[in-house]
């Protein structure tokens, strides 16, 4: 952070171009604060970078004043070149130096320039909230510039507008960018671009879309050289490769006195100049306290151990929203959101009209007027999931609630940063756990987040895929040459270290379709003309545009009533399993279920207000690494006796049973729990690494028993560990030596697990986004057809064409999406460096308990679900005494 002296404009005359900026901030009775100045003065010095700051800081500010600054220090330097003319061809003297803080002499414009500024947002519901805040300066400022937005949701009427002309800003998401990057005419309207600002950028490091946003922005360098990135972030880990990603490997991070010299302001720069001062983390160091607490049952022997949504702390949460004007009530889960709201509406009637829900399978305009309600004071509370996790604009709310654990230190914060959002304002977040071992987690993150503990988002490395498909979309817009290309796709993070061969065979897959496919002209899209490669079919180009926003499409169907408006969205899988006269709950209301019908699920309103809860993907979040040796650091502070904080004094029965009738762990202990009961022998393995980890160790540990001796497995898991389950038992005594050794990890993992059958499902999302198939293209409606075509086209490959890199690459998503490889065999070597304790058990533990629940979770319905999850709590406690 650069020292407070070097920014006080008052006496150093280098910084006189941040003049309009602070006259602004005055009058909106503000003062910048030091990061700001300083991400300011690095873009007029030609400079890129990563702000990193706490939500509500003033970052969206930080970022786009800049660019005003340097339009209006440009008008002014236009303006005195002028008046030095006219002096010179005796017209009249000289106007006095006048300082561009005196907005009387501020230049007038006659109209709006073309597009200076792209601002790229993760969500497309948040670009109208962006759009209305990078407003809000212009009209003070006396700039003619013209913001407007470009998603999915932009009405047609704009569109052609814009077909036209783009504004001088245009907010917009990846998907939006690379269909204008597919336009003939592309490099003529990013002729003027300055700055591209990329918000949220933590929400798009790791996926496919952040990788397609580093394509665009080669791209957009290419075009134009001095073309300035920044990036703005509020919760992220890894923050030296975050900025490596954002700016591409162009640019240094590092910071040398020639650039700082620029960054200062000593000379305005040229356009020519701009971009070429390194890039640098720009952190804003603005206090911003955070309050982490808990909601602690009343007894908490009494409280659920696992099998529930924490509905059984309603009334404290319905206390805790009475004594706030306005709270927002964070699920995990839009189905936990839609129980939550009818739970809440249920309880307090008389709050109809003033509650709302917020989640992204409702309709857009539903979501828009929660927001809108929210801004205006309309609604005293809104059950939402992470769709108000991110920049919503909106007034600030006096309470934060968490149901449930938040499973992330960055998740528990972004949400937290929505209360006292205003710089210095304090935060806080309270936590309604859902189960009486979630009051650990609780203690924990907020041990991680004292000790800046945040999870980091590895950025993801060469999918192809992804690669096809950038490459039909330059050729569709304008062509491209090869070697060309390969230069300016290399200088992105994600394809850095592309080989000649999968560059080779890439554009071999958009020429021919490859060696497979080379006999069928559908899958020939890019034809070559003189060394220039184009897309000369209009049904390849319909089809090639249809299929750019799969990236982040679920398989999903709209939901409307059959007269009336689009509610949402629910999966098709979900679907499926309906017959006309069900009912479920979308949007909060009870819906009876009529037919499907060219991609619509069509309702009416149902008369029983009783209905199930549609189930979405992603329902079941993994604990972080970061929180997961949290966790295991505070229960080797309870083995020792230490129960710090309200939460652990609250959990202290239930952990002192644990350690009575087992043990507590260490946190380089593996327990390992031995029980044998009327369904067989069961083996409780306690990692504490999350969800996904315990998945590929479950079926790493059973894969490696299995070899011992023939043996059948039932497995479960949750956060804390997994379960083996087997009729007779299992060899444990002669394989502990063999069970964690990280040798044979990747082979042992693809032979334990169905890895065919896992990376035939992650093939399908692969195909879609190569190309391969086009999900509700005409013939292709049903995501049932949708898993037949890319079925087929696995088998295909697999078959004709096995060294095809998009079965290797569904491998690899397989063994890093879905089973965390990389954490994998970091817990893998944790637990192989520490012991191994095996106990002996009479009855299932505190610990083992939810992994029981967990197991009989898909063998009863929700009802008999938590009628037996309560049963078995009292045996337990009548055990305990």
């Amino acid at each position: 952070m650069r020292d407070e002296s070097v920014l006080q404009h008052h006496t150093n005359p280098d910084t006189k171009w941040l003049a309009p900026a602070e006259e602004w901030f005055a009058r909106c009775g503000w003062q910048p604060f030091p990061f700001q100045r300083e991400v300011w003065l690095a873009y007029l010095g030609g400079g890129s970078g990563l702000v990193h700051a706490t939500t509500g800081a003033g970052k969206t500010y930080a970022a786009w004043l800049g660019p005003l600054l340097e339009y209006l220090a440009e008008a002014d330097q236009g303006r005195k070149t002028g008046d030095q003319r006219a002096a010179r061809a005796g017209d009249g003297a000289a106007a006095a130096p006048t300082s561009p803080s005196s907005s009387a002499v501020r230049p007038r414009f006659s109209s709006a320039p073309p597009l200076r500024v792209l601002w790229l947002t993760p969500l497309r519901a948040l670009a109208a909230d962006t759009a209305a805040a990078l407003q809000a300066p212009l009209v003070d400022l006396g700039l003619p510039w013209t913001v407007e937005t470009r998603t999915g949701d932009t009405p047609s009427g704009a569109r052609a507008r814009q077909r036209q002309r783009l504004p001088t800003a245009l907010v917009t998401t990846p998907e939006s960018l690379s269909l204008l990057l597919a336009r003939p005419d592309h490099p003529e309207l990013f002729r003027d671009l300055r700055a591209v600002v990329v918000d949220e950028w933590h929400e798009l490091m790791g996926s496919k879309r952040g990788v397609q946003a580093e394509l665009c922005l080669a791209r957009l360098r290419g075009l134009r050289p001095g073309l300035r990135t920044w990036g703005l972030s509020a919760t992220l880990g890894n923050l030296d490769e975050a900025l490596a990603t954002l700016v591409g490997c162009g640019e240094s991070a590092a910071e040398d006195a020639e650039s700082a010299e620029r960054a200062e302001g000593r000379a305005l720069p040229s356009a020519a100049a701009a971009g070429s001062a390194p890039a640098r983390l720009v952190r804003g160091a603005v206090p911003k306290p955070v309050t982490i607490d808990a909601i602690i049952p009343p007894r908490v022997e009494r409280f659920p151990w696992a099998g529930h949504l924490g509905l059984s702390l309603l009334p404290q949460v319905l206390a805790a929203i009475e004594e706030s004007a306005s709270t927002l009530v964070f699920t995990n889960t839009r189905a936990q959101t839609e129980l939550w709201y009818q739970a809440i509406l249920d309880a307090r009637p008389d709050w109809a009209g003033t509650i709302a829900l917020h989640h992204g399978s409702l309709d857009r305009e539903a979501r828009a007027w929660v927001e809108q309600a929210l801004r205006d004071g309309r609604v005293r509370c809104v059950v939402c999931t992470s769709s108000l996790d991110l920049g919503v604009d909106f007034a600030p709310v006096d309470r934060v609630i968490q149901v449930g654990s938040p499973k992330g230190v960055a998740r528990l914060l972004q949400r937290a940063g929505r209360s006292g959002h205003r710089p210095g304002v304090p935060s806080r977040i309270t936590c309604a756990p859902a189960s009486a071992l979630e009051l650990v987690e609780v203690a924990a993150a907020r041990d991680a987040v004292a000790q800046g503990r945040i999870e980091a988002r590895p950025p993801l490395q060469r999918p192809l895929d992804l690669l096809a498909q950038h490459m039909v979309t330059l050729a569709l817009g304008g062509g491209f040459r090869a070697p060309e290309l390969l230069a300016e796709v290399r200088t992105t993070r994600a394809y850095h270290d592309l080989s000649d061969d999968e560059w080779a065979w890439a554009l071999d897959f958009v020429v021919r379709g490859g060696p497979a496919l080379h006999a069928y002209p559908e899958y020939a899209r890019v034809v070559e003309r003189d060394g220039r490669y184009l897309v000369e079919s209009q049904t390849v180009a319909r089809r090639h545009r249809a299929s750019v926003g799969t990236i982040v499409s679920d398989a999903s169907l709209r939901v409307q009533y059959l007269r009336g408006p689009e509610l949402g969205s629910v999966e098709e899988s979900f679907v499926a399993r309906l017959k006309p006269g069900d009912r479920f709950v979308l949007a909060g209301r009870v819906l009876e279920f009529v037919r499907v019908r060219d991609m619509t699920a069509w309702v009416r309103r149902a008369e029983d207000e009783r209905g199930v809860v549609p189930r979405w993907s992603g329902g079941r979040l993994p604990l972080s690494g970061e929180l997961a040796g949290a966790v295991r650091a505070r229960l080797e502070q309870a083995r020792a006796g230490v129960f710090e904080g309200p939460e652990l004094a609250a959990v202290r029965p239930i952990l002192e049973l644990q350690a009575r009738w087992s043990r507590l762990p260490a946190a380089d202990e593996l327990l390992v729990e031995r029980l044998r009961t009327r369904e067989g022998h069961h083996l409780f393995f306690y990692p504490f690494e999350g969800r996904l980890v315990h998945e590929g160790l479950a079926a790493l540990v059973a894969y490696r028993l299995s070899r011992l001796r023939p043996i059948t497995f039932t497995l479960a898991m949750n956060d804390y560990g997994f379960e083996l389950l087997s009729p007779e038992p299992a060899p444990l005594d002669e394989a502990q030596t063999l069970l964690l050794t990280p040798q044979g990890l990747t082979e042992d993992v693809l032979a334990s697990l169905n890895a065919t059958e896992m990376a035939r499902r992650q093939f399908r999302e692969i195909a879609r986004v190569a190309g391969l198939i086009v999900e509700g293209y005409p013939g292709e409606k049903s995501l049932r057809q949708v898993q037949a075509s890319s079925g087929l086209l696995y088998d295909v490959f697999a078959q004709y064409d096995p060294g095809n890199m998009l079965l290797a690459q569904a491998r690899r998503e397989v063994l890093e999406r879905q089973l965390e490889q990389s954490r994998l065999a970091a817990a893998l070597a944790r637990l192989s460096a520490g012991r191994v304790t095996v106990v002996d058990v009479a009855r299932s533990t505190p610990f083992a308990f939810p992994l029981l629940v967990d197991r009989l979770r898909d063998k009863v319905s929700s009802e008999t679900l938590a009628e037996r999850v309560r049963k078995m709590q009292l045996q337990l406690e009548k055990a305990a005494g």
